[in-house]
């Protein structure tokens, strides 16, 4: 038996009245200057009812191309389904005109899309798209699709779920978008669920809630999972079987207990050493000093506050105000890097826009030796050469009219940094450094995929040479080889250049790689901060061992153990107008180790 035949052998079980969907010789080509180039090549597996298949592998290998394919969501013509099938129940979608797969999609086969701010409509109010998605496929009336979109939103803990659905997508944290994206998948219980990265702008503890959900839904009814994802501690937790993909191939496919095991490739050797667990933080990066502070911190905050209006009625007058931080402080030393962690929706973006002077604040922020709220016109443009921020979102924060050489060349061109030749160069050497061939800056964003998007991101920040880096979720698109490659060139800055950074992430074991301190925020306001060895080695307070306790376990072995118990409701942030909430007071239970009260 050929190697190739081997893989197609493992990746299908046999199909019988318990297969729900079958991929024979997926072939998807794309077109490109010198002609069409498969993306896809040949690809075969099956899922069967209440099965999860997992398509793991790094950004680019043809993970979402499949599901779209399989969705007939290719971006035609430029993309399109070049030879197999995809059998759903035994009918073939490719052989399915548009109308046929319109009523197939949403009811028969959902989808959960990796960029949910991409996916939803921004004129429309959550509970309209929510509800157009639920009478579109069942006959009932407007009441009771509004009783359903609820109950699906909290069923994927939404504060507030009732109150959300007259509200925006802009108005709500990336957190909080994805989950309503999973609501408008589940609401109608498909028989196939295809969730392409479902969790990733999800924090822990709602990503193991997430999980536990799907879990629950493939008990009840028999929905069959394609999970596509690059975090292997929920294809461990979740996964019965893993295809995985590089370069738009299949190169081993097998049960998730023996490809954690024993891996046969060397393509999953390498991409299983270089998942973060919590634990090897100390051995990866050495313990620091934190506890000396220096004369000129990059940053210092001190009673940082934001707050947005509540408006109500026809006119849309101000009757409260949502208090997204109420009261936080901190600072981050030269060559030091501080990560903020906490659920979506907590106040860290906000904080690190404040930060980056993109939203009005109260309090004292002093960024590399300026009042950020005291800048001018010329301040303002100064200060932002030393200070750049990765974004959560990259496709939503890169300009889709230029190139993406242009895109990480025009920091330089603002700042008058340079000949165009000497640009041209310097734009080169970014695009190896985070993993992107130079071939690559003359393509335009869309045609990158989610995780090459975000190294553009990163690219572009780094362009200047900044003093600081706010790196908002900056490696949560990114499979974990390019995002430990992402990780080791942070720290190499640091190193080199004693950049500091403003960390923003919900993967704990990212967190505990590569920071130096820990402040954990809930509620608008930070309940605990440490050094990293006393966050993750002696959490005090209650919500941050909820936070370590949910990280999911690169061991399949370890699957279904007891999760902790989660809050219910959200703290409410909505308040009346002209209160000012007292900040959280914090007691020193360690040298340099603060936590609120429990």
């Amino acid at each position: 038996m050929t190697a190739r035949a081997a893989i197609e052998a493992e990746a299908a079980v046999p199909a019988g009245a318990g297969t729900v969907l079958e991929v024979e010789k997926l072939t998807v080509d794309v077109g490109t200057p010198h002609g069409r180039r498969a993306v896809v090549r040949d690809l075969s597996f099956t899922v069967a009812r209440g099965e999860t298949l997992c398509i793991a592998g790094e950004s680019g290998s043809g993970k979402s191309m499949t599901s779209l394919a399989i969705m007939g969501l290719l971006p035609r013509p430029a993309a399109r389904v070049a030879g197999g099938s995809i059998r759903l129940g035994g009918r073939d979608l490719t052989r399915l005109g548009e109308a046929e797969m319109r009523a197939v999609r949403g009811d028969r086969i959902a989808m959960i899309f990796q960029e949910p701010m991409t996916s939803l409509n921004p004129v429309l109010t959550i509970g309209r798209q929510l509800t157009e998605a639920i009478r579109a496929h069942r006959p009932v009336s407007a009441g009771e699709a509004r009783r359903l979109a609820v109950e699906a939103l909290e069923a994927v803990r939404m504060p507030q779920a009732a109150a959300r659905l007259d509200r925006y997508a802009h108005e709500m944290s990336g957190g909080q978008r994805q989950r309503v994206m999973i609501a408008m998948a589940l609401a109608l219980r498909p028989d196939l669920l295809i969730a392409d990265e479902p969790t990733t702008a999800l924090d822990v503890t709602v990503q193991a809630q997430v999980l536990s959900l799907l879990r629950d839904l493939q008990r009840d009814t028999g929905t069959a999972v394609i999970l596509i994802t690059h975090d292997m501690g929920v294809v461990a937790e979740m996964a019965d079987r893993v295809v995985l993909m590089r370069h738009g191939e299949s190169v081993e496919s097998a049960p998730t207990q023996r490809l954690f095991q024993a891996p046969a490739s060397a393509y999953a050797r390498e991409l299983l050493a270089a998942v973060p667990r919590i634990g090897e933080g100390a051995a990866r990066r050495p313990t620091r000093d934190t506890a000396a502070h220096s004369a000129s911190p990059v940053v210092e905050v001190s009673d940082l506050r934001v707050r947005f209006p509540v408006k109500a009625g026809l006119l849309g007058r101000p009757v409260a105000e949502l208090h997204a931080v109420g009261g936080v402080s901190f600072r981050i030393e030269p060559g030091e890097t501080l990560s903020l962690v906490g659920e979506s929706g907590c106040g860290k973006s906000t904080t690190a826009k404040a930060l980056a002077g993109l939203v009005p604040f109260e309090g004292v922020v002093v960024v590399a030796g300026r009042h950020a709220g005291a800048l001018d016109r010329a301040g303002r443009k100064a200060m932002r050469r030393d200070v750049q921020m990765v974004f959560q979102d990259p496709y939503a924060s890169l300009d889709p009219r230029m190139t993406a050489g242009d895109l990480v060349g025009e920091p330089l061109v603002i700042h008058r940094i340079g000949d165009a030749a000497e640009r041209r160069e310097r734009v080169v050497s970014l695009f190896e450094r985070v993993g992107l061939s130079p071939d690559q800056m003359a393509r335009y964003p869309h045609e990158f995929s989610g995780g090459q998007r975000q190294r553009l991101s990163i690219a572009r920040a780094l362009s200047l040479g900044p003093k600081l880096i706010i790196a908002d979720e900056s490696v949560s698109a990114l499979d974990v080889s390019v995002q430990r490659r992402i990780l080791d060139l942070l720290q190499e800055l640091q190193e080199k250049r004693g950049v500091s950074y403003l960390f923003i992430s919900h993967d704990m074991a990212v967190v505990e790689n590569i920071s130096d301190r820990v402040a954990v925020m809930y509620g608008g306001q930070i309940v605990e901060t440490g050094s990293r060895d006393q966050i993750f080695g002696a959490p005090h307070h209650p919500y941050t061992k909820r936070l370590i306790a949910a990280v999911p376990v690169p061991d399949p072995t370890r699957r279904g153990r007891a999760l902790p118990r989660m809050e219910e409701t959200a703290p409410n942030l909505v308040h009346g107008r002209g209160e000012r909430p007292a900040a959280v007071p914090l007691s020193e239970v360690a040298p340099g180790h603060w936590s609120a009260a429990s």
